[in-house]
């Protein structure tokens, strides 16, 4: 968290710098002005608002749900399933939010990773793409893998379909290989090559197909729910059979039914209008499959008492019940379509994030190349098809599916710290290129005589992340809060030391309230310290002003997050119980990915990153520099 106390000063050059390199922030615009230096390289500016719609949606709107109902209704909500799913839809809610502010401000490819890049530091970015990437590789071969099954059971069974695409174990080998999913998921990679435009309409069609079916569901089960007299809601247990925290329970359940929607904020270099259509995107996305989770579970709830729920097809199985077995196979095409969606929403973003990552030097450069025609990273996309198809082929990757929502999680998390510090300590240092050096030293800028000697002289030679720092003497601005006169540099130091004290009381108050194990008085005293380092943390911003270049910060006129600083917050409380409660079987196995992103970071990433030499001053400065000498921040 050194990057909100600006740790980026002082100290001596060898003693400081891995951490600055960990803590350097990139250009808000560094990755667009690339692209303009190199017109080939470029991605197509094709995208409109319901282009976003049908990625969001696809994305979002998994079979999940053709099989989550039953298993959350009979296990944990019972009647009440719908509020289940109107909770976790109000938590998705939150972190949708926050991706809409910083999709609409910094529309570049790269999502969550790019958002960190700039707001919080390299090191933690790093991380974000590299668990990204780990969440759509086994994301999109999971997905692939679900698909082969559910096809032949609209041919008739699993022995239906031909041999060529048929699951066939390997002798003397305890590995069942899956041809139609590799086939699927090759199918849909060349789809994704031939331009973003002409996918997300084919995603469109699969997801309206996807849609409609649920439409059916909803219609349909309504005519018999009214025929029967809703009898599952006629029950002497009520509609919490399993109380409020058997409801909550449910939602912490089909919270990750809503994952999906941040696939529309990694498109947002593609978009023709991104501070218009991205929160639009995302926002109704999000309103769209929360509305159609909810009256789905209404109606099945409605038609089969919950504990009577078959928890492997609970919407056939309800249709079946009232004498329409042939719904099984129109829900079953529906699956089938709901998961191809899916697949494409997962392949997707990914090669889009190594784009990214490639253009900021942290990958080769061989994933950041675009094609002429097609406006698309082809190498990318051809590369992360390969690996899913490898891994749906070979591996049931069933097991590995709780991976997926780390990644997921720590995304959400982190883009709900980095609205935080966009509103109170947002960067204010630009990175140059070294070949400036000289401009930047004949172009003069005022500081105090302090900072001129000891900083000024030497960081120009050392390289040093910040050549010129505002003292509290040269800042006219002062700002009043029940008697405190704060500086602006004062107030950022609070701001920042406030947001460290949020995540640490956060995770501190989510871990306890999850070691059900710890003796009570630990527990509770542990529950206790972070609850008043969350407190503490909240009342500080509440009190004090949002940083006035947050107006200035990125791209203007597009979404602002309401309700700063509370919504965020409660973004990460979630975020984080979440991930606490994930199980230490899915974190052992995070973490071994982790630990091979760190060595690939540390002996690739860190040497070649475009900021390894890059120089930091003042925004203001580089102002001063870019009126004398002609060049452009953006």
């Amino acid at each position: 968290m050194g990057f909100m106390v600006d740790t980026q000063k002082g100290g001596g050059e060898h003693q400081w710098s891995c951490i600055r390199n960990l803590v350097r922030r990139k250009q808000v615009d560094s990755s667009n002005g690339k692209a303009d230096s190199h017109r080939h390289q470029q991605l197509a500016k094709a995208l409109t608002f319901p282009h976003l719609i049908a990625v969001g949606v696809g994305s979002t709107i998994g079979a999940g749900v053709y099989i989550l109902v039953g298993t959350v209704a009979r296990e944990h909500s019972g009647p009440a399933l719908a509020f289940s799913f109107l909770i976790a839809g109000v938590s998705a809610a939150l972190s949708a939010f926050c991706y809409a502010e910083l999709s609409s401000r910094f529309p570049s490819a790269g999502s969550a990773y790019h958002y960190s890049y700039i707001c919080i530091g390299e090191g933690v970015a790093w991380l974000i793409g590299w668990a990204l990437i780990l969440e759509y590789t086994i994301g999109g071969s999971t997905v692939a893998r679900g698909i082969s099954p559910n096809l032949a059971m609209i041919f008739g069974g699993e022995d239906c379909l031909p041999a060529i695409l048929a699951r066939h174990q390997i002798p003397g080998l305890d590995i069942v290989v899956d041809p139609c999913a590799a086939v699927l998921v090759f199918i849909v990679t060349g789809l994704l090559c031939t331009g973003v435009k002409e996918s997300t309409f084919a995603q469109g069609i699969i997801t309206t197909v996807n849609v409609f079916v649920m439409i059916f569901v909803i219609v349909a089960g309504s005519y018999l729910c009214f025929k029967t007299g809703w009898a599952g809601y006629q029950l002497p247990s009520g509609y919490f059979p399993y109380g409020v925290d058997g409801m909550l329970a449910g939602s912490a359940t089909v919270f990750f039914a809503y994952i999906g929607f941040d696939s529309v904020a990694s498109m947002a270099e593609e978009v023709k209008n991104p501070q218009r259509d991205l929160p639009l995107g995302i926002g109704l996305s999000l309103l769209l499959c929360c509305l159609l989770y909810m009256m789905v579970s209404v109606v099945i709830v409605g038609l089969v008492p919950y504990y009577a729920m078959d928890p492997d097809t609970p919407i056939s199985s309800a249709f079946a019940t009232h004498g329409i077995q042939w719904a099984a196979y129109l829900i079953t095409l529906g699956a089938v379509m709901a998961l191809c969606s899916a697949l494409m929403g997962s392949i997707l973003p990914q090669p889009r994030i190594l784009m990214a990552m490639a253009r900021d030097g942290l990958l080769p450069s061989f994933f950041s190349d675009v094609n002429q025609h097609t406006q698309v990273p082809v190498k990318g996309t051809i590369t992360t098809g390969l690996c899913a198809a490898v891994l749906a082929f070979f591996m049931d990757v069933s097991q590995l599916a709780g991976m997926v929502s780390v990644g997921t999680l720590v995304a959400f998390t982190m883009v709900a710290i980095s609205v935080l510090i966009l509103r109170y300590v947002p960067p204010d240092e630009v990175p140059l290129p070294s070949s400036m050096q000289e401009r930047i030293c004949s172009v003069p800028f005022l500081c105090s005589e302090e900072n001129s000697s000891s900083h000024v002289g030497t960081s120009i030679s050392s390289k040093r992340p910040l050549l010129c720092e505002p003292d509290d003497l040269t800042v006219e601005k002062k700002e009043a809060r029940w008697g405190w006169v704060l500086s602006k540099e004062k107030r950022r130091k609070f701001a920042g030391w406030s947001i460290m004290f949020i995540c640490f009381g956060n995770f501190l108050l989510s871990y306890a309230a999850s070691s059900l194990l710890f003796p009570g008085l630990l527990r509770y005293s542990l529950c206790g310290v972070g609850g008043l380092l969350l407190l503490f943390g909240l009342i500080v911003l509440s009190c004090i002003d949002q940083d006035d270049a947050r107006h200035t910060f990125g791209h203007s006129g597009g979404f602002i997050c309401p309700l700063v600083p509370l919504l965020p917050i409660l973004c990460i409380l979630i975020n984080m119980y979440l991930l606490v409660n994930l199980g230490a079987g899915t974190w052992a196995r995070v973490s071994v990915w982790l630990f091979i992103g760190v060595l690939i970071y540390v002996f690739y990433g860190r040497r070649h990153s475009s900021l390894a030499d890059a120089v930091y001053v003042t925004t203001a400065h580089a102002d001063e520099i870019g009126h004398n000498s002609g060049y452009s921040l953006a």
